[in-house]
């Protein structure tokens, strides 16, 4: 009736955008990602049966209003999948980050991930990873992703059967850095997601998006660094053109973000490097390169943000020992 969940958070590659069901959290179009390690999220989950009602708490601070219905969502679909009588019962979650949150590195992705994956456990589900995927998009489509880990690909589609996440196996896997610049400045992805069919660039990115995605997975499978990511570069840039023509005018970038880029781009142009830039909706920039560049690399990003992290390419969501649990 306890269980312990450890789930990577992910950098978008090829990113989704607005959502044909917000209920279901079924996206327009096929999304990739990969995992970033050794930043993570842990929850442990118990189903109580002296509990009164159940209660979320993350990073020390109980859940309320929207946020705390998201995570209904999830629990509610673990327990419509549930056979056994305990999944019923009241269930405690608490959940902490080993990252900053909230400021575009992707922890809602690893927060969903970790608590569909310690649910599934504790109510006894015995699913595989690309079923769970399916439960952990009900709290955020991202967190499909975090869950299968790696390179991973979800799957557009009306029902849980399509649309659900599945790994790809890439060279890349282990030769990839990504320097993480952040760039503190809080973001609301949500609202962003629920306005972007209005932008008038909309039906110009689903006209494009298609071949991006056949492009990633090509590169992904052929280990072609720069293909892989200078596709990632440019749909960071459609995806800001998107949010930025919606009705409310998005602007996540801040001046640091820019001088990010331009950094960036000196480091390959006049000196070679094999690097790129990326963003999900927020300031902060995932700086990606290979291990013979990352201390490089990670000097020049650190000029221009409050604080650098080094990661690599994370596995899938996993059931940690009960020793690790957090209550």
């Amino acid at each position: 009736m306890k269980a312990t969940a450890k789930a990577h958070p992910i950098q978008g590659l090829v990113k989704y955008h607005g959502m044909r069901d917000e209920e279901l959290r079924l996206p327009y179009h096929d999304s990739i990602s990969v995992c970033t390690a050794p930043s993570h999220t842990k929850t442990t989950v118990e189903f109580d049966p002296d509990l009164d009602a159940d209660t979320f708490v993350v990073g020390g601070e109980e859940l309320a209003d929207h946020e705390a219905d998201r995570v209904s969502n999830v629990l509610a679909r673990v327990r419509e999948l549930a056979d056994a009588d305990h999944a019923q019962f009241p269930v405690r979650l608490e959940s902490e980050n080993s990252f900053p949150s909230n400021v575009g590195l992707g922890s809602s992705s690893s927060g969903f991930a970790a608590a569909a994956m310690a649910l599934a456990e504790a109510a006894d589900l015995g699913l595989s990873r690309p079923a769970v995927s399916t439960i952990a998009r009900r709290g955020s489509s991202s967190a499909a992703r975090a869950v299968t880990g790696g390179f991973s690909d979800l799957h557009a589609g009306l029902n849980d059967e399509d649309c659900r996440s599945e790994r790809l196996d890439s060279p890349l896997e282990d030769d990839l850095r990504i320097v993480a610049g952040l760039v503190p400045a809080y973001k609301e992805t949500e609202a962003a997601h629920r306005e972007a069919a209005d932008s008038h660039m909309f039906e110009a990115r689903l006209a494009h998006i298609h071949d991006q995605l056949a492009e990633m997975r090509d590169a992904l499978r052929a280990g072609d660094f720069h293909r892989v990511f200078e596709t990632a570069e440019h749909d960071s840039l459609s995806l800001a053109a998107t949010t930025m023509t919606g009705p409310a005018g998005w602007v996540y970038w801040k001046p640091e973000t820019l001088e990010i880029f331009d950094a960036v781009r000196d480091l390959r142009e006049e000196e070679d490097v094999p690097v790129y830039f990326s963003t999900d909706t927020g300031a902060s920039v995932y700086v990606n390169t290979t291990e013979a560049h990352a201390d490089r690399v990670e000097a020049t990003v650190a000029e221009h943000a409050d604080e650098t992290m080094v990661w690599e390419v994370g596995g899938p969501a996993e059931i940690l020992d009960e020793s690790e649990a957090l209550f």
